[in-house]
């Protein structure tokens, strides 16, 4: 018997191929109907796919067709469905990210991997950061800075030198780009309970872009950023390539670079 899912796929030559090999293993049924969907495609096609049909309450697996793929499963044209029945089930939840805009206008989304303060001229970003009523850092001048979760803490964020954090560690990453004062602040880890607040200290002079994954809300003047656990996304990885593991290769990764230096 046929394994019934909905596919997406993003409209590569790869994709397409892939899609085809599919054909012939699995019934594609409508949307409404399946429990499943499998989306061929990369990283960003998986975070559109995800941030659009959350709401259904379905089930997803990724096949990959881009490039890394970190949210995707390597794609086996023999062990498909062998990887896909026996495939774990991971459950993550987005940052909310509320943008008031220098015309008091608001804006809304989700971000699973994280939301980017970046600056939107020649000029550096002026931001005050603060948890709640605690000052995190009371002036922080720099190209940016981001909230990443722990899915996403080996993308962006790793690559301006953030923290990778554990799946399971329950915990927010803060991580600056390019900071310029202090020159030395290298972020901090805090709770995924956390209520972040990233507030423009010169709105027309230094304006800012807040992004959610690939949202962009532009002349941000506050953001307000955290959990949201009334949104839960349902992830299936292929039992040898779990999530765990991947961030666990990206750590040893990271801390080999590091005692190699």
């Amino acid at each position: 018997m046929k394994v019934k899912a909905h596919i997406f796929f993003d409209k590569t030559k790869s994709s397409r191929k892939i899609k085809s090999s599919l054909e012939n293993k699995i019934q594609s049924i409508s949307l409404t109907k399946s429990k499943l969907i499998i989306v061929i495609g990369g990283d960003g096609f998986m975070l559109q796919t995800l941030k659009k049909f959350y709401k259904l309450k379905k089930i997803f697996y990724g096949v990959n067709s881009g490039h890394y793929g970190f949210l995707m499963n390597r794609f086996s044209s023999k062990n498909f469905l062998k990887n896909l029945t026996t495939a774990k089930l991971i459950q993550i939840h987005p940052l909310q990210m509320i943008v008031k805009t220098k015309n008091n206008q608001l804006k809304k989304s989700i971000a699973i991997n994280e939301v980017s303060i970046l600056r939107q001229s020649k000029q550096t970003a002026s931001v005050k950061i603060y948890n709640r009523k605690s000052v995190i850092i009371k002036k922080l001048i720099s190209d940016g800075v981001l909230v990443s979760t722990p899915a996403g803490s080996t993308a962006y964020n790793l690559s301006v030198h953030g923290p990778i954090l554990s799946l399971d560690s329950k915990k927010l990453a803060i991580t600056p780009i390019s900071p310029f004062r202090p020159r030395r602040w290298r972020g901090t880890i805090i709770s995924e309970r956390s209520k972040i607040n990233i507030k423009n200290l010169n709105v027309n002079k230094r304006p800012i872009s807040a992004v959610a994954d690939n949202f962009e809300v532009r002349n941000a003047k506050k953001v307000n950023i955290q959990i949201n656990k009334k949104i839960n996304f349902s992830l299936l990885f292929n039992k040898n390539n779990s999530l765990h593991k991947k961030i666990k290769i990206e750590q040893l990764r990271k801390e080999t670079k590091i005692n190699r230096m």
